[in-house]
């Protein structure tokens, strides 16, 4: 059952909240639970069933409705405000990735993703030549209509948005929507939050932690077109907001460097890779030219399912024995679950969801799971 686009009304509001809120509760999973059950206040009421059956012995921590509306609060107090999947407000092509953020806290400007995104990211002690090409095309992409979308880090994140200020940028955080990092960045955060827009997957109030950051890395790959890479060691997040767009079918550019400077061999091998080599603006229109003014297709929020009531608890527990087995600390991915127990993709997907709510398995990008 796809997701309708649509805005939800409050008290659907505080649902989906408490929903991703809850304990095991990723969106991927999220997506299935609401896909399954029609609602997040129908799902709320199953969780706990759903865990035991995976194995849990402990009561999963389900959020509060006055928890929900804490936090409901708190980011409207920030001058804040929490956008669902398939509003207005959300980014389009963020919404057709299969781990979009079911809700984002935005700060700024309304409506700045009706129009096209690119990212541009790079190294934090980005040398004196690379901020400033990073300042000047993102000032072109912005007068070329693009919204430019970073990190709002030191080094090229920072030149990107200062570039980009006139024309629209956006800055996603790692930490809650009221949290400023790096603490040197206050006034471009402030400047963003005026006239651009910040965006925030994390609850208000989380301080950034380094777990964090692949997380608001694929948000910033998600949310555009293509991400160009300008300056980035062999061992970069930028280079992970790069494997990001390329599993999220994006565009990747990167900018050549020379071969003497560790701050570009990250953007050398990316070009070596297959990334398009990127001198001028215009190298990054003529390849997204085809792309723009098209829809974003359209994600089935839903992964397939299988009712509990559909296959009878003899059936489900060899399933579950099965699937078990199978799987180890390393990532394997689903299909080949699916391919080497024999069973129906929705039953699979159905004992991973118990399991993940148990708090057996861990999701990794690229529809693997591994257990924990």
């Amino acid at each position: 059952m796809p997701l309708s686009a649509r805005t939800l009304n409050p008290a659907e509001r505080i649902d989906w909240l408490r929903l991703i809120r809850s304990e095991n509760v990723g969106p991927i999973t999220f997506y299935q639970l609401l896909a399954r059950f029609g609602s997040a206040e129908a799902a709320l009421a199953s969780l706990p069933e759903i865990a035991r059956s995976g194995g849990r012995a402990k009561a999963l921590a389900v959020c509060s409705r006055a928890a929900a509306e804490r936090e409901l609060a708190l980011v409207h107090d920030a001058g804040a405000r929490l956008v669902a999947w398939g509003e207005p407000d959300y980014p389009p092509p963020l919404a057709a990735v299969d781990d979009a953020p079911p809700l984002i806290a935005m700060k700024g400007v309304s409506g700045l993703f009706a129009r096209s995104a690119i990212a541009v990211v790079g190294a934090r002690n980005a040398s004196a030549n690379g901020k400033r090409f990073a300042r000047d095309i993102a000032t072109q992409l912005g007068q070329q209509g693009f919204v430019v979308v970073s990190g709002l880090a030191r080094g090229i994140d920072g030149a990107a948005h200062d570039g980009a200020l006139a024309t629209g940028t956006a800055a996603v955080l790692a930490g809650g929507i009221d949290r400023v990092y790096p603490p040197e960045n206050r006034a471009l955060h402030d400047q963003i939050a005026e006239r651009g827009v910040l965006i925030a997957e994390m609850p208000i109030g989380t301080e950034p932690q380094a777990r964090h950051f692949p997380r608001r890395n694929r948000i910033i790959s998600g949310a555009s077109l293509g991400v160009l890479v300008i300056e980035a060691a062999t061992r970069s997040g930028s280079l992970i907001t790069a494997r990001f767009a390329l599993e999220q079918g994006r565009e990747v550019f990167a900018v050549p460097g020379s071969p003497l400077d560790p701050r570009c061999r990250g953007t050398n091998d990316l070009i070596r890779n297959g990334a398009i080599l990127t001198e001028s603006v215009e190298d990054v229109l003529r390849d997204l030219a085809p792309s723009l003014g098209r829809p974003q297709a359209a994600r089935d929020a839903a992964q397939p399912t299988v009712e509990m009531n559909a296959v009878g608890e003899p059936e489900l527990a060899h399933a579950r024995v099965l699937v078990s087995d199978l799987l180890s600390p390393d990532p394997v991915p689903i299909d080949e679950l699916v391919r080497q127990c024999q069973l129906t993709p929705a039953l699979v997907v159905t004992i991973l969801l118990e399991f993940e709510l148990a708090g057996r398995i861990e999701r990794h990008p690229g529809n693997q799971v591994s257990l924990l």
